[in-house]
């Protein structure tokens, strides 16, 4: 893998990594020092230098949001179209077979359609595993009460529509009142789609908040500082609710109570507000050249992120040509897919898993080719060994690629103390053409 993958992957997939993660990104691109790296003019209110005491304060109003919002430029503008495509479908699939369910239980019409609300199993589970029925029940059991996630989603976006202004003054409180109306509905696609592919793109999700926040501000009233600090409250309820729903999907597994999870999760979120400013900070005070070109902590995102504000700033007519042409395109024909897909599903089962997932399709366009490249080799020695014994394949797949990818993002850490550490590699490899090494070779021997 590549540099530029390397830190591509990073940053979808770490978004607190200091570096070149998310975290650090939209708060350093807030900072006098890339604002003098970018391509404006930085006025004042464009600026805002990083603060140990107002960053925490920022991720403590906003970063909570996410647990109670799912419970009830690389083409980078196609890839935003098909994941709001596919992830819009399937939340109004979802809310609308929830509905009909109720609605069918609650005139007593259908009992085999009656949703499992009380802990017991519906009739039409009875055909599962005993291991599934058991998992089923208990996690069903220990439910958390439907108004406890709207309750607190109402009381903490109240509390963050007044505090964030005093923060940002250039991110007026209708700016936030709009991002958190919306902020359900995406975060359900983030979970959704981390949910098929193991990968959250909240980052997407936060440029997608910079382009039209920052539009809606414009230059004059600080509409790049605005784009970044939107950016950040989207990108911590997407992120945080995609989390959320991972550690229910591993409590249903392990037969945990998911009104335990959800206190851990509240417990974890809130260390975090609290060590990654403090692991960002020691990074901002400890190298003066941190985010430098040349430097050791380069930073490039957070000079991307700022750009972004700026071309969101100068609104979507300076986007390439036939760019919102290619979005509409591109949204419509996820949801075509999806609906053709589910018709296949019912129709004619055995071609339906021929038909590819919008979301997971949207992904390489985002992150570059080489993770289409890392699913195929994947998939083939999957399908390798499930030809040889079929068996054996079902039951190691999932052990098999828990230990990888716990192995590749556990290197991170060695990785990163090593960096600090000034350590360099005592080898370096790299890969020619064969007419590149031929001139290669021609020059040495010269």
């Amino acid at each position: 893998m590549d540099q530029n993958g390397r830190e591509e992957r990073v940053e979808n997939g770490l978004d607190m990594e200091i570096a070149d993660g998310g975290f650090g990104s939209y708060l350093f691109g807030m900072s006098g020092r890339i604002a003098q790296e970018s391509a404006d003019q930085p006025s004042a209110k464009d600026i805002k230098d990083p603060a140990l005491g107002w960053i925490i304060g920022f991720l403590f109003v906003v970063s909570f949001l996410g647990l109670f919002s799912v419970v009830p430029l690389r083409k980078v503008f196609i890839s935003i179209a098909m994941i709001l495509g596919d992830g819009l479908y399937n939340f109004c699939k979802v809310l609308s077979r929830t509905l009909i369910g109720l609605y069918i239980q609650l005139q007593g019409k259908d009992p085999k359609m009656a949703l499992p609300v009380d802990g017991s199993l519906p009739p039409n589970t009875l055909t599962a595993s005993y291991d599934d029925q058991r998992r089923t029940q208990l996690f069903l059991k220990d439910q958390i009460p439907a108004w406890f996630p709207v309750a607190g989603y109402v009381v903490i976006a109240s509390v963050s529509t007044a505090t964030l202004p005093h923060i940002f003054p250039q991110l007026k409180w209708y700016y936030i009142l709009v991002i958190y109306a919306f902020a359900p509905t995406l975060a359900f696609c983030n979970a959704y789609g981390c949910g098929l592919t193991d990968w959250s793109l909240a980052s997407t999700y936060g440029k997608l908040a910079i382009f039209t926040i920052g539009a809606w501000a414009g230059a004059a009233h600080g509409g790049v500082l605005a784009g970044l600090a939107a950016c950040g409250v989207m990108m911590n309820i997407v992120s945080t609710a995609s989390d959320l729903m991972q550690d229910f999907k591993t409590g249903y597994l392990t037969l945990a109570s998911p009104k335990s999870m959800f206190v851990s999760q509240v417990i974890g979120t809130a260390m975090g507000c609290v060590i990654s400013p403090c692991v960002f900070w020691l990074f901002y005070k400890a190298f003066d050249d941190l985010g430098l070109p040349g430097s050791q902590y380069p930073a490039p995102y957070a000079v991307v992120y700022r750009n972004m504000a700026i071309l969101g700033v100068e609104g979507f007519s300076s986007l390439p040509k036939n760019c919102l042409k290619l979005c509409y395109i591109f949204f419509c024909g996820a949801i075509l897919i999806n609906i053709f897909k589910d018709v296949m599903e019912r129709k004619c089962k055995k071609f339906a898993k021929f038909i590819p997932l919008p979301m997971a399709m949207a992904i390489p366009f985002y992150i570059g080719p080489y993770f289409a490249i890392d699913m195929c080799v994947g998939s083939l020695i999957l399908y390798v060994w499930g030809r040889i014994n079929k068996a054996k394949a079902d039951a190691f797949a999932p052990a098999v690629a828990s230990g990888l990818i716990c192995g590749d993002g556990i290197w991170t850490l060695p990785s990163s103390i090593l960096a600090l550490a000034g350590v360099k590699a005592p080898i370096c490899m790299r890969f020619f053409s064969r007419a590149t090494n031929t001139r290669i070779d021609n020059f040495v021997g010269s």
